[in-house]
């Protein structure tokens, strides 16, 4: 992004929390070996499980990541969209759901590594079959928890889609007033904009972009 133009329509769709299960679970499924062949010893055993617990994890921890680096931080974007962020969305509300998804992947981490070492110690198939499982188990519960802060980011994600293009650098005019005064006729009438308007009050109920020049200079 430039220091003055976002294209928020940019943002990847976020999934919800049972879609990021299944995921990852036919990821880790697809990219890493099915079968344990009869006769394995108990070290290829053991690596077989850990290579499914660490593939889980890199699953899940570039997903979170690719949603937590696709939303902007507040504080490097442009003020004007900082603040109608924070009006729209409550700026503390957007951090808590982006925080809430990067401890779910700190958290996921830990659990990997918690469990590669346990399986360090598996002395049969049955075992470390049962920590393996136990890991991806909580995975998926602390996956789970993530369903209303993605819910809301999806949200976030549609709406910030559908917001204009502002050149923060150009001349601009905000017309803000009363509701049915006419503020939308006025657009129209000076600018390329096509608002609706209605002889009804709060017709007008998103940010509407409209350009007209001036004297030479574009407005």
């Amino acid at each position: 992004m430039s220091s003055t133009t976002y294209n928020f329509k940019t943002i990847e769709k976020i999934p919800d929390s049972n879609e990021l299960i299944d995921i990852t679970l036919s990821k880790t499924q697809r990219k890493t070996p099915t079968v344990v062949r009869k006769g394995f010893k108990i070290t290829r055993i053991r690596k077989f499980y850990m290579r499914k617990i660490k593939y889980m994890q890199d699953a899940v921890n570039e997903k979170l990541s690719s949603i937590v680096e696709g939303f902007p931080k507040l504080n490097d974007i442009h003020p004007f969209y900082a603040d109608l962020m924070n009006i729209l969305y409550d700026k503390d509300h957007y951090k808590l759901a982006l925080g809430h998804v990067n401890k779910a992947k700190a958290i996921i981490d830990k659990v990997a590594s918690d469990y590669v070492r346990l399986l360090k110690y598996a002395d049969s198939l049955y075992r470390a079959k049962m920590l393996k499982k136990a890991a991806l188990g909580r995975m998926c519960t602390i996956l789970k928890k993530l369903k209303s802060s993605l819910s809301y980011l999806e949200e976030v994600r549609k709406h910030l889609g559908r917001l204009p293009q502002i050149d923060t650098n150009a001349r601009t005019l905000i017309i803000t007033g009363y509701p049915n005064v006419g503020k939308s006729s006025f657009m129209n009438n000076i600018t390329n904009a096509n608002v609706d308007v209605q002889p009804y009050a709060f017709t007008t109920q998103s940010l509407f972009i409209g350009h007209t020049d001036y004297k030479y200079q574009r407005w």
